[in-house]
């Protein structure tokens, strides 16, 4: 009778631990986290192109669509469309960490162009239009 207590014990103790460690590794509470502490995440299923992806930085959510197109090595993300889910929340951040945000991206998906809608739209052409003035 004790063997088997203990057995049950030893099973439940395992299941407890097993459903912790993966709480903690799973991507959704990591972005929970990340968005919480204001960090930078990308939550985002690659091989899956139809699903989109969220990332969180300074502690505003955006929401990423991705589009299939053509490249020269095949079908590749070759455009990315992305708002924050609360626009409210935009607030304080700058141009800056907009393309700080882009740049992220590139790095997971290179052919990508990155449409940002609005309002951030109008600050991003805003800027790079100045940009283009200030060069020539």
């Amino acid at each position: 009778m004790n063997v088997i207590f203990f057995l049950f014990i030893a099973i439940a103790f395992f299941i407890l631990v097993y459903s912790a460690v993966r709480y903690i590794r799973d991507p959704k509470h990591q972005l929970e986290k990340a968005h919480n502490k204001q960090q930078l995440y990308l939550y985002d299923h690659q091989q899956d192109a139809r699903k989109n992806f969220l990332i969180t930085y300074k502690g505003v959510m955006f929401e990423g669509e991705k589009y299939i197109g053509t490249t020269d090595d095949g079908f590749e993300v070759v455009r990315i469309s992305l708002d924050p889910k609360r626009i409210e929340n935009i607030e304080g951040l700058h141009f800056e960490d907009f393309q700080f945000i882009e740049a992220e991206i590139t790095v997971v998906y290179p052919h990508a162009t990155i449409q940002w809608r609005s309002p951030v739209k109008q600050l991003m052409n805003k800027k790079k239009k100045n940009q283009v003035e200030a060069s020539h």
